[in-house]
């Protein structure tokens, strides 16, 4: 039976029937987007030729995801004009799909257009045959053209490949996608962009649920598209194997966002630099303000005080008195008018920084030093995981690793709820997936309902993970990787004595990941890791476990 084809999700533009241009740019100017009372995006200029693939960075809350939604044309600008090339599509941070829809029906839905396209050149070389016109040529080789473009012939046995490639080849083509992990469902939303290739790809964090084979395959597959790509992602190694430019959305001295040639070291550079002089040139604006105010105020008045006449000679000593009062006249005049120069023309304040900042657990009274925080022993959960032993000792650092369906997040899991604990040690789990079933409290109140009791609980802005402003707004108005933030600070806020983080870099901003991997370093919890970031992994210090197939490898 032919799977059926669900109706195409609004964040795909299709090309019309009619001739169609050229792959073109995709080109943004003075877009402005207003989200409530907050004005998230602010005269946003972009343009991404074909070729070229764009890395969106910023912090949470900067605009990236919303920027990409004007790009891609599911939401309007306030103002502003985006112009797009003929086809589209968005890979959106939670998949869109209809929970009755099969992979199958994503596939067919993805390959539909490239059906359609072929069969129109099959009916236009028909007619070229019959009526050998020029405008019967000019139809027939603009659909070529098309088709030569997308690779249409080829379609089908890319659809094996990408699923492959994607690690979803195992997955029955019958199961529907409200039964698929949340992680499968990710990856089944990018393989359905890579196989219907549109001539520009817009992809919010598409690097997460992704393990080492399906990575490589992403970045050699996007690094060998003739079309647009520009992509939002924290992913480091991503952005330094695939993106030709980076633009920042964070404000600098001269408003943002702001474009960089090169990939991700390149711009953590430029940008540590930037932000240097920034400081500087604020540091001297405030400096000269105070000094000139102090000129007007007291200096400049400062010549000749109180000195006595010479020689009885009134008139001279007028005429000097007079010299002095033009001199003073114009200093002060000069200095005034500098003083109104740089009111006129601030140095604006650098936005101060958000640096995470983790509580230090309390003492264990009355446990053995010797024996281990957690022990699971076996760490089982039938047809997911076997792992014969797995302790975790004081100030431990434990990073656990393998392909996706390992049992990584399982693991960590059993550990949480099901390992036996020494006395009174407190665990905390940061999950890969988190929900709140309370979106319209703000993340004040979501993290002072956790801490009953507690006055001396540690607040967002204290632990460096939210503006005071976004720790008053409904958690529905937040971005996803602010939504992460605050599922952070709810693991770490009750000081643990073990912290278990599953796919910590998930949707958070790059300088944010590094915050916490430099709390990580120095943390006195104990600390279990499980991640994909090859970044990340890189840099471990610690201890690591890799699982493979629900063992030890």
């Amino acid at each position: 039976m032919t799977p059926r084809e669900p109706a195409l999700p609004a964040h795909v533009i299709l090309p019309s029937d009619a001739a169609r241009p050229a792959t073109q740019a995709l080109v943004a100017r003075d877009v402005v987007r207003v989200l409530g009372a907050r004005r998230v995006l602010d005269g946003v200029h972009l343009t991404a030729s074909p070729g070229q693939r764009v890395g969106l960075v910023g912090e949470n809350g900067a605009g990236k995801t919303t920027l990409l939604r004007v790009l891609a044309g599911v939401d309007e600008p306030d103002a502003g004009q985006v112009a797009r090339p003929p086809s589209l599509g968005l890979l959106h941070q939670e998949p869109p799909f209809a929970p009755a829809d099969t992979v199958a029906d994503v596939v067919a839905a993805a390959l539909a257009p490239t059906r359609r396209l072929l069969a129109d050149l099959d009916r236009l070389a028909r007619a070229l045959a019959e009526r050998p016109d020029d405008d019967a040529a000019a139809a027939y080789a603009d659909a070529l053209e098309r088709a030569e473009r997308q690779d249409a012939w080829d379609a089908d046995r890319r659809a094996t490949l990408v699923l492959q490639g994607l690690g979803l080849g195992h997955v029955p083509t019958g199961r529907r996608t409200a039964h698929l992990s949340g992680g499968e469902r990710s990856r089944l939303a990018l393989a359905a962009l890579l196989v219907r290739r549109p001539d520009a790809l817009l992809l919010d964090e598409p690097t997460n649920h992704l393990d080492d084979d399906a990575l490589a395959f992403l970045e050699g597959h996007l690094r060998a598209l003739p079309g647009v790509v520009v992509a939002a992602s924290h992913d480091r190694t991503f952005l330094d194997a695939v993106c030709t430019h980076l633009v920042d959305l964070d404000p600098t001295r001269d408003g943002g966002p702001t474009r960089y040639t090169g990939a991700y070291s390149d711009h953590r550079r430029a940008r540590v630099a930037e932000r240097a002089r920034w400081e500087q040139a604020r540091a001297d604006y405030v400096a000269e303000v105070a000094e000139l105010r102090h000129s007007v105020d007291v200096t400049a008045r400062r010549v000749a005080p109180g000195r006595a006449m010479r020689d009885r000679n009134k008139p001279a000593y007028d005429r000097h008195a007079g010299r002095v009062q033009s001199s003073v006249s114009s200093r002060v005049r000069n200095a005034r008018q500098r003083l109104a120069e740089l009111l006129d023309d601030p140095v604006p304040q650098p936005p101060p920084p958000l640096r995470f900042r983790a509580p230090a657990p309390g003492t264990t009274d009355g446990r053995d030093a010797d024996r281990p925080l957690l022990v699971a022993a076996p760490a089982t959960v039938p047809g997911r995981l076997h792992v014969e032993r797995v302790e975790v000792a004081d100030r431990d650092r434990l990073l656990v690793t393998g392909p996706n369906g390992a049992g990584k997040s399982t693991l960590l899991h059993v550990l949480a709820s099901r390992a036996a604990r020494a006395a009174g040690v407190r665990v905390a789990l940061l999950a890969q997936e988190v929900t709140f079933p309370r979106p319209d409290l703000t993340p004040s109140q979501v993290l002072r309902a956790a801490t009953p009791g507690a006055d001396d609980a540690p607040s967002l802005t204290d632990l460096g993970l939210l503006a005071p402003a976004d720790a008053a707004r409904p958690l529905a108005q937040l971005s996803v990787g602010q939504r992460r933030r605050v599922a952070l600070a709810l693991a770490v806020v009750r000081a643990p004595h073990v912290l278990l983080l599953d796919e910590p870099s998930n949707h958070l901003s790059l300088a944010l990941v590094e915050d916490l991997e430099a709390a990580l370093d120095v943390a006195p919890a104990a600390v279990v890791v499980a991640t994909h970031d090859r970044w990340l992994r890189r840099r471990w210090q610690g201890r690591e476990l890799r699982l493979a197939a629900g063992r030890v490898a």
